[in-house]
């Protein structure tokens, strides 16, 4: 990750922080780059190891009105949402008035996923911040086309590429998720609330004889970019190896790669393929 990536600007970046590792490179990054940041550690979801070195503030996901006030009084301007969340009930949102008002002006049961997310994005906006993608911050960790380490696709593998792409961009123009795992032209698993991870857990009991799956991960088409991002690093790997796949595609330009150098030991190691790949390429 570059350095000059996430030079400093006025104020802190303040981070809202979910699950996964993109939350702690965010912060890897800043602190390369002599940055100040703040973090809002969403309950149930951002790790704690995570932000214990940072200043930080743990606040519920429906507690809106204390988490704006926090990222005002910390000077923060430019804020960035990092990691996965989980989408909790009306019921068990328990929102304060902030939320409350929010969502009864866009309509939560009525939103998807990315729907959500956009309405999040613009009213962050409204309350001054300017909210900004992850891959700003880290230059050097988009996906680019083409195989990462040393090994590539064979013609079946390919197929199955092509049916994963068509099949993923299909559930995420609905707003349902962003991967699936396909093995010898067989969809074995779509993604959708449980995240990509967990996907990957349950399409292992679920393999066929012969060549493995290919896990195919990609951008829904239209979604809000500063947020929700494809993601693929190490631990993908570790589950795409423990689940009986042969190999991981996603779409270049679009896919943030973390722990880009063990990512590609990892597969190295175990002889998947890491491929970075357009819609319709295949």
């Amino acid at each position: 990750m570059a350095a000059e990536a996430a030079a400093p600007t006025q104020g802190p970046l303040g981070i809202i922080a979910g699950s996964g590792g993109l939350p702690g490179h965010l912060i890897d990054s800043c602190r390369s780059a002599g940055r100040e940041v703040f973090v809002i550690a969403l309950d149930g979801d951002a790790d704690p190891a995570t932000v214990d070195a940072v200043p930080h503030a743990w606040c519920r996901i429906g507690a809106a009105g204390k988490a704006l006030d926090l990222l005002h009084g910390h000077g923060v301007r430019d804020l960035v949402l990092a990691g996965g969340v989980r989408r909790p009930t009306l019921a068990a949102l328990r929102p304060d008035w902030r939320a409350a008002k929010f969502l009864a002006r866009v309509g939560y049961h009525a939103l998807g996923i990315d729907g959500l997310l956009k309405a999040i994005v613009k009213e962050l906006e409204r309350e001054g911040f300017r909210v900004i993608g992850a891959e700003e911050l880290l230059a050097e960790a988009g996906l680019p086309e083409g195989p990462l380490g040393n090994h590539s696709p064979d013609a079946d593998a390919q197929q199955d590429i092509a049916l994963g792409m068509r099949v993923a961009r299909a559930i995420g123009a609905l707003d349902i998720g962003q991967a699936v795992v396909v093995q010898q032209g067989l969809v074995l698993g779509v993604e959708a609330i449980e995240g990509t991870d967990a996907l990957l857990r349950r399409v292992g009991e679920l393999r066929r004889a012969g060549p493995g799956g290919v896990l195919v991960k990609t951008e829904k088409p239209g979604q809000e970019k500063r947020a929700d991002r494809p993601v693929i690093g190490a631990q993908t790997v570790r589950l795409a190896a423990q689940s009986g796949l042969r190999g991981i595609a996603a779409e270049a330009g679009a896919t943030i790669v973390l722990d880009r150098a063990e990512m590609i030991r990892q597969a190295d190691t175990a002889g998947l393929f890491v491929v970075g790949v357009y819609p319709g390429d295949g």
